[in-house]
């Protein structure tokens, strides 16, 4: 794109201009605040310690500069063409106020102040002598504050003193005993940071061994700075005007709960009549309308009578109450016993949410295939079906995905179906399993029914049960095993037209077609056990690397095919109640990596590697179980299920149905640049391969094998897109395209020379628009 000299004069004239028009509105004798600039002087520190110290620094400078998008204040020029508004509403207060921003003036920089403010962070940091000096620049009344910190050599720790002489107390032998994961560590920069942490970690540790009333407050680390050599010793000890209360061991006395207390009802949900108390084990109920069996707390509560106090324990108790999912608030108190010394009687106050529930949902759909379409549902739920905290529930579903463009025009997507489940907040198992984690472990029994009718097509009824485990060992690791799932799918009906394209298919020479339309309408019984791990640190906002793994096994008619000899490969497929049953072993990983590149941006990077094999009774995995690949949260620059299997592609074009292709084997890589543009609106740039295949040659499908160059068999594709982030929702718009195609002849899969954004007809058939909700990784 060419830009001849009169555009270019007129685009930095209005450039300047707008730059102009946010200083003219300036008080009288006054500047605009552009930002404040940190330099570090130092000849020990490494280039790269040195930015990091400046970026952190220039953080702490105030007030922040006008907020600004390519060197532009866009808020700023709103809140000056607005004016003064008459009245303080209507649209140019919003305007102004709410969409605007007034200018930071330089005569609100304090540049002293701001100079502590460094020095004192320096200080911090191990820097005792430190120098910090303040200065400015202007132009074109735009002021810029400049500090230059000059940090000297930075301080180290020589050697951390606990307590430990023989006039020492219960308290400072126990501080000493808890020294061994010490955040304080010999060679180690003096951090003010770190002795905070200190304290709370031997806090947090005193706490743990029975001292209730501790706090950190109570714990001194003197600094000596004396000892020369730009060294430090600390020495920590409980302050000596420590209360007597806080140096002393608690342990547990009475536990009393209240299931079904109410702020609102507070006097009358505390009466102690006798036909209310409930004694069960070391705990006593109160619950005069016995709302919970009691065998919820014997799995939830971890203190006993005549325990050491714990906050762990504590703190473990309050979870799981919290996770049981019946409970609106959970609140507790600790009181001092009246008759005995060094003892707390526990209390919990419990506010169950209500019993019953029903909740309707409706959502929009759309993917790259250019299906879009709505799905309604409605769910009844009871949190406490059987009076121990089981969440019984059911549901009704209905959807349509309608194609109005594209070669499935017409051929229309309906779904209905329902599903009904209980789960308990326990292990149900023959034996008993201990658990400690702060989350409550579930047993899950489902079953469900799901009709699908694709318009003139075919339509399938779809039978599903399972008998399942879930756990959480810690807020970032769960676990999921389904010790019984069963999944029966069989066609209810089969269109003459359906039939027609097999037949074509066939007739054409396009086995592989054929093979695929036939394998949707084949009836599929997979019986046997599955397991998933999910491992996540996302949660973790200020790290740079963060993490996403989900590892899943699934292992389908293993006992069945070793007791009957199935053999696929040599014989007729074995069958249960007419059905020939599936037979394979499946596993698919999924690791995702973010990286922070900046305050505001980030590289999100996705690999999955699917393996499914066939064997005994099945020389495919059933179709429901297969890998698919291209859509809109994976190649994005594809349709969805239309690449694969390897280099194979059907022949199947006009008005046809387009088959699904799947596989049995999967690789998919995807990397995307995300960065903020403004307020709401990120924008990214991405680049998605992979492709999908067969473990076994089959004839109808040439190029659908897996081999050791399986490399030159990947679908490539990269695009642009927006997102709209308003924290509870996340539009997703991706434009992509291809960049490598798989099924062209080889030295000719590399489509860069055909990239013609300009062209019409290229446009239309490589473009592919991905409307969406979420991120796709």
């Amino acid at each position: 794109m060419r830009i001849n000299k009169i555009s270019y004069y007129l685009i930095i004239g209005l450039l300047f201009a707008y730059g102009c028009s946010n200083t003219k509105y300036l008080p009288e004798g006054d500047m605009l605040y552009v930002g404040g600039e940190v330099e570090i002087k130092d000849t020990v520190m490494s280039r790269k310690e040195r930015k990091a110290m400046e970026k952190t620094m220039e953080g702490l400078l105030r007030p922040k500069p006008n907020s600004g998008f390519l060197g532009l204040r866009p808020k700023l020029w709103i809140y000056n063409i607005a004016g003064t508004p008459s009245k303080d509403s209507g649209f140019k207060y919003w305007l102004k106020n709410k969409v605007g921003e007034p200018p930071v003036l330089f005569s609100q920089v304090d540049l002293d102040y701001n100079a502590d403010i460094l020095q004192n962070y320096a200080e911090n940091k191990g820097y005792f002598k430190v120098r910090t000096a303040a200065d400015s620049t202007s132009r074109n009344r735009r002021a810029r504050a400049k500090y230059t910190v000059t940090p000297k050599q930075q301080y180290k720790i020589r050697k951390v003193i606990f307590p430990g002489d023989s006039t020492a107390t219960e308290l400072d032998s126990t501080v000493a005993n808890i020294r061994r994961r010490s955040r304080l560590k010999k060679g180690q920069p003096y951090d003010l940071d770190v002795i905070k942490e200190e304290r709370e970690r031997i806090d947090q540790r005193l706490k743990n061994k029975g001292y209730f009333y501790f706090n950190p407050d109570y714990i001194l680390i003197q600094v000596d700075s004396t000892v020369g050599n730009h060294q430090v010793d600390l020495i920590v000890k409980v302050k000596g005007e420590t209360p007597e209360i806080a140096k002393r061991v608690y342990s547990i006395g009475d536990i009393i709960i209240y299931p079904n207390y109410s702020l609102a009802n507070a006097k009358d949900t505390l009466v102690n009549d006798p036909r209310a108390v409930e004694r069960f084990k070391d705990l006593t109920i109160i619950d005069p309308e016995h709302t919970f069996r009691p065998i919820i707390y014997d799995r939830t509560m971890f203190f006993h009578k005549g325990d050491v106090y714990s906050r762990r324990e504590h703190n473990l108790t309050l979870n799981r109450l919290v996770n049981l999912g019946t409970f609106k608030f959970v609140k507790n108190e600790f009181r001092p016993s009246d008759s005995l010394d060094t003892v707390l009687n526990t209390y919990y106050y419990l506010t169950p949410l209500p019993k019953k529930s029903v909740r309707f949902e409706i959502l929009a759909k759309t993917n790259s295939a250019n299906y879009n379409g709505t799905e309604a549902s409605i769910n009844w739920s009871n949190r406490n079906a059987f009076k121990a905290a089981e969440l019984l529930s059911l549901s009704l579903f209905g959807g349509a995905e309608i194609q109005s463009s594209g070669q499935n025009k017409g051929y229309n997507v309906y779904r209905v179906g329902g599903e009904a489940s209980i789960t308990w907040p326990r292990f149900i198992t023959p034996i008993k399993i201990q658990d400690s984690s702060a989350f409550v472990p579930r047993t899950r029994a489902m079953v469900s029914y799901e009709y699908q009718n694709r318009a003139r097509l075919y339509s399938l009824n779809s039978f599903r049960t399972q008998f399942s485990y879930l756990w959480k060992d810690d807020i970032r690791s769960e676990h999921q095993l389904n010790v019984f799932d069963v999944n029966y799918v069989s066609p209810a009906t089969v269109t003459q037209e359906y039939y027609d394209q097999i037949s074509k298919a066939t007739e054409d020479g396009d086995l592989g077609a054929a093979d695929a339309l036939q394998k949707v309408i084949d009836k599929q019984l997979i019986f046997g056990p599955t397991y998933s791990y999910t491992f996540t640190n996302t949660m973790r906002k200020f790290r740079k690397h963060t993490f996403y793994y989900k590892g899943s096994l699934d292992l389908a008619g293993t006992i069945a095919g070793l007791t009957t000899g199935a053999d696929a490969k040599t014989k007729e497929p074995e069958e249960i109640l007419g059905v020939p049953f599936s037979q394979f072993v499946k596993t698919e990983q999924d690791f995702r990596h973010y990286m922070k590149v900046g305050d505001k941006s980030q590289l999100a990077s996705r690999i999955i590697v699917g393996v499914g094999l066939p064997y005994g009774n099945s020389t495919e995995l059933p179709f429901m179980r297969q890998f698919f690949i291209g859509g809109t949260n994976s190649i994005r620059s594809f349709r969805a299920r239309s690449i694969g299997p390897g280099t194979f592609r059907t022949n199947v074009d006009g008005d046809s149905f387009l088959p699904d292709q799947s596989g049995d084997i999967k690789l998919e890589l995807n990397t995307e640049y995300r960065a903020n543009l403004f307020s709401v609106i990120n924008g990214a740039l991405f680049l998605d391969a992979g492709n999908i295949w067969l473990w076994n040659k089959n004839a109808d499908k040439p190029g659908a094998e897996f081999s050791n160059k399986f490399y030159e068999d990947l679908a490539v594709g990269a695009g642009t897109g927006l997102r709209v982030d308003i924290t509870f929702l996340v539009l997703r718009l991706d434009l992509a395209f291809p960049l490598r195609k798989p099924w062209l002849p080889e030295g000719e899969r590399w489509v860069f020379d055909e990239i013609d954004f300009g062209g019409k007809t290229w446009r239309k058939n490589n473009l592919v628009f991905n409307l969406a909700i979420g991120y796709p990784f």
